[in-house]
């Protein structure tokens, strides 16, 4: 049975679409790609329909990452659907359980960062959209720091654990 992941920030163009490709990356180095699906959305429709933001793709891109992208709302009916729903900061986790349609559901709703024990207190990935590249290239290494414990616990769950 198929795991499926699927990233959150608020309008799909930042850092939804680089936690998706970096953990669509890593699935792939694991050899999970038909166990796991990897997808992203946001809390808010703004930019359905665009491609990521510029400076996301050319981060992406520098860094060896698909960049292949196209901006969507997050529905309150994926909940059925999805396993895993990773919000990147406290305000999308609180607007997911918000939405969510049980208990269960909103369980399912976790946050990037607690992912990366390195990561302390702070858990959320900064917005870099109206900053400047730097703010691109911090997304991203936060990204990367936490993929590999999702990756770990994503990994657990297919064999048989829980994630």
């Amino acid at each position: 049975m198929t795991y499926r992941v699927c990233f959150v920030c608020t309008g799909n163009i930042c850092r939804s679409p680089m936690a998706e490709s970096v953990f669509r990356a890593r699935v792939a180095e694991a050899g999970l790609e038909g166990l796991v699906e990897v997808d992203s959305a946001g809390t808010d429709g703004w930019h359905e329909g665009d491609g990521a933001d510029p400076r996301t793709v050319a981060v992406l891109e520098e860094h060896g990452y698909d960049s292949a992208h196209t901006a969507r709302r997050f529905e309150p009916s994926w909940f059925r659907r999805l396993d895993l729903i990773v919000a990147l900061d406290v305000g999308h986790l609180k607007s997911l359980r918000g939405l969510a349609p049980t208990e269960a559901d909103a369980a399912k709703v976790r946050l990037l960062r607690s992912y990366d024990p390195a990561a302390g207190g702070d858990l959320d990935v900064p917005d870099p959209y109206y900053g400047g590249r730097e703010g691109f290239e911090e997304c991203l290494d936060m990204v990367e720091a936490a993929s590999d414990g999702l990756l770990d616990a994503v990994r657990e769950h297919v064999e048989g654990g829980v994630a």
